[in-house]
């Protein structure tokens, strides 16, 4: 009996040392783009001289719409506990519902992400559509 709780408590400390470790690196929180400048930022060290003057940031913080002033349009999504950045130089489907704008990159394995732009999501679907 005392090895069985000798054994608990130990398995206990263990686990509650390695959930403290875990918070102390900053490991499993909920990742979600807060404000622009957190976009624009995360579009900069996606790729080198990226300067977003245009961004929609998704209501629920999971991606964003970046645009350049020469045009060019990154996305932004979540991926894990990382971001991850693709420039649109075309696309598989653009679909706007309501304030929900769906974008499916041409690379099968960034994939498709609904956003939810509010009422900017018009705006985006129409000049998404341009790009071929």
């Amino acid at each position: 009996m005392t090895a069985q709780a000798l054994q608990f408590g130990a398995s206990l400390a263990a686990i509650l040392l390695l959930a403290g470790l875990a918070r102390r690196l900053g490991l499993g929180g909920d990742i979600r783009l807060r404000e622009t400048e957190q976009a624009r930022r995360l579009g900069e060290e996606a790729l080198c001289g990226f300067e977003a003057e245009d961004i929609a940031l998704d209501r629920a913080g999971i991606g964003a719409l970046l645009r350049d002033r020469d045009g060019r349009v990154m996305i932004l999504r979540r991926h894990g506990a990382r971001w991850a950045a693709r420039l649109l130089d075309g696309h598989e489907t653009v679909r706007l519902d309501r304030t929900f704008l769906t974008v499916a990159t041409r690379e099968r394995n960034f994939g498709a992400i609904t956003l939810d732009l509010g009422d900017h999501a018009q705006v985006w679907a129409g000049s998404l559509r341009r790009i071929k």
